[in-house]
């Protein structure tokens, strides 16, 4: 008998405390459950609701950090601009390395790597199969690759 109330008294307690949780103002057992099921639903609308604003947030942060190169042809070289709202450790190495990679000298360059990244470099000594469409993918990969974002 007294193991019964014990757990009659234990369910009570439990209950009661779903109803404070949920903020129900039910008095029967049936009623406190089924506030329960609406508030969890409740809950997993706003779940939902904050993961979409988590994605678009990220999506606007990603959109900003993407960097801005542009490449231009000039009589004996290229003239590179690089622009990006974020600044990787690295990351200017990570695009010397790739004109190296590229066989193209570094005749001229003005960086700013604090919060910001910019970089301005007039290359020259090109191989004559070269573009600048080829520049500025080199530019691009190591960027990705010294961001993390690139995919295996």
């Amino acid at each position: 008998m007294v193991s019964r109330e014990h757990k009659r008294v234990a369910l009570h307690e439990k209950l009661q405390l779903l109803r404070a949780v949920t903020r129900s103002h039910a008095l029967n057992k049936t009623s406190i459950l089924q506030d329960a099921s609406k508030y969890i639903e409740e809950l997993k609308k706003k779940v939902d609701m904050l993961n979409q604003e988590i994605e678009c947030t990220q999506s606007s942060i990603r959109d900003k950090a993407l960097p801005d190169v542009t490449v231009e042809t000039l009589q004996r070289g290229f003239l590179i601009n690089v622009s990006s709202m974020m600044s990787y450790p690295g990351l200017l190495v990570s695009i010397l390395e790739a004109f190296d990679q590229l066989g193209l000298s570094v005749v001229q360059a003005r960086a700013a790597c604090t919060d910001s990244f910019h970089l301005e470099v007039v290359g020259g000594d090109i191989v004559e199969t070269m573009d600048a469409h080829v520049v500025k993918q080199a530019v691009l990969n190591a960027i990705k690759v010294c961001s993390g974002t690139i995919e295996d």
